[in-house]
């Protein structure tokens, strides 16, 4: 499997470095000196990386053969791209490959289906799976621990355990519920944000 791994930017300095925008969450592994990446296009490649530094915050290479600017700017916007075996997971424990994520279907506990997932969103402060139900909607499932309960890559599906108003609109209707005092009950919604935040 081929993923795009990288894309280079602008030339730095006169000895055919190159800034290059990191698109994996492995630079380290997938961009190191030796690594051969395939391109788009097809004919600025395969590029073999020389070296590789950190440099204000910006990650700079040098591939081999190219050691002056004029070569490092006729490489600018090219992507870069590792041949990724679909069976490899990433190092740490509990995650995994945007692309083994797409297209597992979702089911809550009890077996019930919620949909399939469609799309990853990383933000900055989770991952969120984009689930397109049966009748065409989509819901946002935050990827953690007390949400997603299980990530079976052989059965190809990812088991939740939603809180009240993740998946249907049983939150809607406990918060607009008034308690006898008048005060709305929102102990459903509360809960929600709690979990977000873990």
């Amino acid at each position: 499997m081929q993923l795009v791994v990288a894309r280079i930017g602008r030339a730095h300095g006169i000895k055919g470095e190159v800034t290059v925008e990191v698109r994996t969450d492995e630079p380290e592994l997938r961009l190191a000196p030796g690594a051969v990446l395939t391109t788009d296009p097809a004919s600025t490649g395969p590029l073999t990386i020389e070296t590789g530094r950190v440099h204000s915050g910006r990650l700079l290479l040098r591939f081999e053969g190219v050691s002056d600017r004029t070569g490092a700017e006729a490489l600018r916007n090219t992507l870069l791209i590792a041949d990724v075996d679909p069976e490899e997971l990433p190092e740490g424990e509990d995650e995994y490959y945007d692309h083994q994520l797409i297209d597992l279907d979702v089911v809550t506990a009890d077996g019930t289906e919620v949909g399939r997932i469609t799309e990853i969103s990383h933000l900055p402060t989770q991952d969120l799976f984009i689930v397109e139900c049966p009748d065409g909607s989509e819901v946002m499932i935050p990827f953690v621990e007390e949400i997603v309960a299980e990530i079976d890559l052989e059965e190809q599906k990812a088991v939740i355990t939603p809180p009240p108003g993740l998946i249907d609109d049983r939150a809607e209707i406990a918060s607009s519920r008034e308690d006898a005092s008048g005060r709305e009950d929102v102990s459903s919604r509360e809960d929600v944000s709690s979990r977000e935040e873990s």
